[in-house]
């Protein structure tokens, strides 16, 4: 089972001393095509800082973020579950997991990137800034990546949990063996969207995932083990996680 998430705009800088970008060394090999003509629209558009802005959506006191685009290629790695960070990923307390979580966490968690397409979380990725409707010269993302990245997904022989953004849907629909996860708010009588607590709620049922570790073959070893854990998960045209029973059952 692949548990798909969505990446993070904050990221940490830093990374392995001496290392760099081998985008041959990532995972799903069929996107290296994408990838690199991702990276040269990258380095297109960030030989322009007040056109790479705009296209980025940044404000005044986040030029840096232009800096790190245009040292993409060069400027050292960490794998991509420690690189992103925010509200998602925090939850991850990647700085304390061991080997046998990272093991895990390789085989079954995926981030979906919008400069590297999907990454599994132990690939070595440096710090960027690039989001899924950023404007890259000539050309989209989604023209960019839907393709590719929902061909590799229909190929997954695997039930794939997709708990993206829809933003990120866009970039790569998921095939038939797959289910998206809608998270909501239970509030009585009605349920609804959630945005903040949708991602927090996202990324503690993840670090459960990463703690218990779990066999999984299908959407019902998923639910009774989510059940479990004191999580309300219920199976559907899409699968919906309510909030608040992984919020209380994380205190």
């Amino acid at each position: 089972m692949l548990f798909l998430l969505p990446p993070s705009e904050t990221k940490l800088d830093g990374g392995s001393v001496g290392s760099r970008l081998d985008v041959a060394a990532l995972s799903f090999d069929e996107l290296e095509g994408p990838r690199r003509a991702s990276l040269a629209l990258l380095d297109e558009m960030s030989a322009d800082v007040s056109a790479a802005a705009v296209a980025l959506k940044l404000g005044p006191t986040q030029a840096h973020e232009v800096e790190r685009n245009q040292l993409v290629t060069v400027s050292p790695t960490m794998p991509a579950l420690a690189r992103y960070t925010g509200v998602l990923f925090d939850p991850l307390d990647v700085g304390l997991l061991g080997d046998d979580a990272w093991n895990w966490a390789h085989r079954h968690v995926v981030v979906h990137s919008a400069l590297l397409g999907l990454l599994r979380a132990g690939d070595e990725i440096p710090a960027y800034r690039l989001s899924h409707d950023s404007k890259v010269p000539g050309t989209s993302l989604k023209k960019l990546w839907r393709g590719p990245v929902s061909e590799v997904l229909a190929g997954v022989d695997e039930l794939v949990v997709d708990l993206r953004s829809e933003g990120y849907v866009g970039l790569g629909p998921t095939g038939p063996r797959s289910t998206y996860v809608r998270v909501v708010s239970d509030a009585g009588d009605r349920r609804r969207a959630l945005n903040h607590f949708n991602k927090k709620s996202k990324g503690l049922f993840v670090r459960a995932l990463l703690t218990d570790r779990p066999e999984l073959r299908d959407i019902g070893d998923l639910t009774h083990w989510a059940h479990g854990r004191g999580f309300v998960l219920e199976p559907g045209d899409e699968t919906v996680l309510v909030a608040e029973s992984v919020l209380a059952a994380s205190v």
